[in-house]
């Protein structure tokens, strides 16, 4: 798979720019990245949109983990959860995620892509509290879809507008910069659980959990409705120059995205013909049968290796130190070395490899967690995964639909991933 590939057919259309909008802009029109003023620009969209996005998948995250933690501070029995309900539980979040994925694609396109992903990310954080209502299978098994139909669109929708405001060279450092939250989710979110775990209150610890996480997801995609600009030309950080220099460092480079709300269908067709997509959608699928399970069972995993229920939830935390530090380096070397994207997801990925041949074959608490931490630093290629896509992909829309179908394969390794934990195995990990 070729990293430079060629702008699609139809990147005029979809590039162009409304005049009504930003009429001093023309075609040809471009500006130097390297000039004074577009550095000050790139300063100033670094120093707003990456807390921006990086803080929400942080939250994002750790509301995913939020299940797995709450398994060690008594939702399993509260809710009389048997056999593979709990799986199930786990796996769900992916068909939400999956039936809405397609349809989130469509609405970046048709409506302004910041509000929408603000609403997206309030309604998800009003799902996750509601986690706390429930009081049996059927209840969580519910809540746990529709939270997956509410995340659906935060990470293709980051991809697009990392597209839209980054130049080819610099899309891949700031993807890693975003989706350091997920790193950092592990870390703080193992201390968020510890301290909950710790509280006395009248309701059930993993209930206060959700309602906590929740109520801050659901703040901050307030936050998220009047900050997180739709385009550069609506950035309101910027003023009027800066936001046209804005719009022509990334046309120079034919990675923006303008202000254009057109479902362009030839770029579907486009995009489904295209050999990136099939062999991202093979990878995707293959590398998130391990994420699937090790999302859904890590902290039953880890309490497995002989720690007590809340020491399971701390000692989780290097799991996200070992992420956030190859995350750090492969962003960084994938950002100054041309076309290495792909051979540091192969050594991401053979690291993994190796970590949890360790998790198997080794004994002793502490040689099982180091591995543990190997074994999750493939979560560090799918910033690059996502930056090849914006990177090589012309058009809004066929970019757009890259994006879902890859989220699609996405879904279908985390459904898949959770049915290998056998019921046995986590149950005694748990000492039922």
């Amino acid at each position: 798979m070729s990293e430079k590939g060629n702008p699609s057919s139809d990147l005029k259309t979809d590039y162009a720019v409304d005049p009504r909008r930003i009429p001093s802009i023309q075609d040809g029109d471009f500006v130097d990245s390297s000039s004074p003023e577009a550095k000050a620009v790139l300063r100033k969209i670094d120093f707003c949109m990456l807390p921006l996005m990086g803080f929400c998948y942080l939250l994002q995250f750790m509301d995913k983990l939020a299940l797995s933690s709450s398994t060690l501070l008594g939702l399993l029995e509260d809710l009389k959860l048997e056999g593979t309900e709990y799986s199930w539980c786990s796996a769900v979040f992916y068909f939400g995620y999956l039936a809405w994925s397609w349809p989130s694609s469509y609405f970046i396109v048709r409506f302004p892509t910041g509000k929408y992903l603000a609403v997206t990310v309030f309604l998800w954080g009003g799902i996750l509290m509601c986690h706390a209502a429930c009081t049996d299978f059927a209840g969580l098994v519910t809540v746990r879809f529709f939270l997956g139909v509410g995340e659906a669109a935060v990470a293709p929708g980051f991809a697009l507008i990392t597209g839209m405001f980054y130049t080819r060279q610099e899309q891949p450092l700031r993807q890693g910069a975003w989706f350091a939250g997920n790193s950092l989710a592990n870390i703080f979110g193992g201390l968020v659980a510890y301290g909950i775990g710790q509280a006395n209150s009248s309701l059930e610890n993993w209930r206060l959990l959700f309602l906590i996480l929740g109520s801050i997801t659901s703040a901050y995609g307030v936050v998220l409705f009047f900050f997180l600009p739709d385009s550069p030309s609506k950035a309101v950080f910027l003023d009027e120059d800066q936001q046209q220099i804005a719009v022509k460092r990334t046309i120079e480079n034919k990675t923006g995205v303008m202000d254009s709300d057109t479902f362009v269908t030839s770029q579907v067709i486009d995009a489904l013909s295209d050999p990136q997509l099939w062999f991202l959608v093979l990878y995707t699928a293959a590398v998130n049968l391990a994420n699937g399970g090790l999302t859904s069972f890590g902290a039953i995993v880890v309490s497995g290796f002989g720690f007590s229920n809340l020491k399971a939830l701390l000692v989780q935390m290097p799991v996200g130190v070992a992420q956030l530090i190859f995350l750090v380096i492969t962003s960084s070397l994938a950002s100054f070395i041309p076309s290495i994207r792909l051979v540091l997801m192969i050594i991401n990925t053979l690291t993994a490899m190796a970590g949890i041949i360790v998790v198997y074959a080794c004994e002793g608490r502490a040689t099982r967690m180091a591995g543990l931490c190997l074994g999750s630093v493939f979560a560090a290629n799918i910033p690059l995964a996502l930056s090849l896509i914006t990177s090589n992909v012309g058009g809004f829309t066929k970019r757009s639909v890259i994006n879902a179908t890859m989220f699609v394969a996405y879904c279908v390794g985390n459904i898949i991933g959770p049915q290998f934990y056998l019921t046995t195995d986590w149950e005694s990990a748990l000492d039922f």
